[in-house]
């Protein structure tokens, strides 16, 4: 009997009753090509974590400097002046870019769900197959086609639903019209584009998940006597919360960096124009501000400003991805 991993098995004995040694090659872990790949996948992992600790450490380097020589508060003020002296602050920035991805979380994401049930669950193989690669071409537009789309043809038919809107919920803060922002330029419309930009990306990821649903589980909720939507409801859907919650955060991220688009399609600010919490105003956001600002560049401390508001869109990032692995961890450890 020989060991290994700390379980006994017979050795093989041939017809002469000596026992056959072991294959060196079969029970060794060591082989050339196992140690080329754990080495190869060691060190991508270990590159990445070296380069996006050099990226934390030069944005923190330039964005020091700046900070030292502000004269409002960076995180609570919402002016932008990077001339001497300076008085920058982040409050709209922060507001615009976390709005807009929420709004468009709240979108994309009934939807994204409801399309992946659809093809895995209930549509025939005929038209899933087709339906979804057409959801997928949707992630391979360019997203300076998406913002003129949004800006020159939907924005000007958004305008009446969005005065409508803000006439009837106008009592609510963040309903509220901002006086100066014509059109349907404005925050809530950003989040509808963006919503749209990361359907694929949520419906993809969900549909795969779904799809892994065990057949026993499904055919054991319709066994019971589960109606169809019973049984997605009690087996399918639990099985691909962890997945969809990924898909989402993933989204997330897509929305809170999104640049080209958003730049196009929101108005800024009027000047002298006060800034509210509504959904109706204009603003910025994080990665628009310092793109529209880029060609103003001229290093020192006006720059380090820019690369500041860039520190906290790198670290919301990193909050943002830390959130969604503690909760799928912990939908794990209750699943289980």
């Amino acid at each position: 009997m020989s060991s290994i991993t700390g379980v006994a098995l017979p050795e093989e004995t041939p017809s002469g009753g000596q026992p056959k040694p072991l294959d060196a090659d079969r029970a060794s872990t060591g082989r050339l090509g196992d140690r080329i790949f754990g080495g190869a996948a060691l060190g991508s992992g270990l590159l990445i974590v070296v380069i996006v600790t050099l990226v934390a450490i030069f944005l923190l380097a330039q964005a020091v400097p700046a900070l030292s020589k502000d004269h409002a508060n960076f995180l609570t003020s919402t002016s932008w002046v990077t001339s001497q002296p300076m008085a920058f602050g982040i409050a709209q920035l922060l507001w615009t870019t976390v709005a807009s991805s929420v709004v468009a979380l709240l979108f994309a994401v009934p939807f994204a769900v409801a399309i992946a049930l659809f093809l895995t669950q209930y549509a025939p193989a005929w038209l899933a197959r087709p339906a979804a690669g057409l959801i997928d071409l949707l992630a391979a537009v360019p997203s300076i086609v998406f913002g003129l789309w949004g800006g020159f043809i939907v924005a000007p038919k958004w305008a009446p639903i969005q005065h409508f809107l803000s006439d009837t919920l106008g009592w609510i803060p963040l309903f509220k019209p901002t006086a100066g922002i014509t059109g349907g330029n404005t925050i809530f419309f950003v989040g509808i584009i963006l919503a749209i930009m990361i359907l694929p990306i949520i419906t993809a990821l969900s549909r795969e998940v779904f799809a892994q649903t065990p057949t026993t589980h499904k055919e054991g909720a319709l066994a019971l006597g589960a109606t169809k939507w019973e049984m997605v409801r009690t087996a399918v859907l639990p099985f691909g919360r962890p997945g969809v919650i990924s898909a989402s955060m993933l989204g997330l991220g897509r929305a809170l960096g999104e640049t080209i688009a958003v730049m196009m399609i929101i108005s800024g600010l009027p000047n002298g124009a006060k800034w509210t919490w509504s959904l109706f105003n204009g603003g910025a956001t994080f990665a628009s501000k310092i793109a529209s600002d880029a060609s103003e560049f001229s290093g020192g401390l006006s720059t380090g400003a820019y690369i500041a508001a860039g520190l906290v869109l790198f670290i919301l990032t990193f909050v943002v991805n830390a959130i969604a692995r503690i909760i799928i961890e912990r939908r794990k450890d209750f699943s289980e």
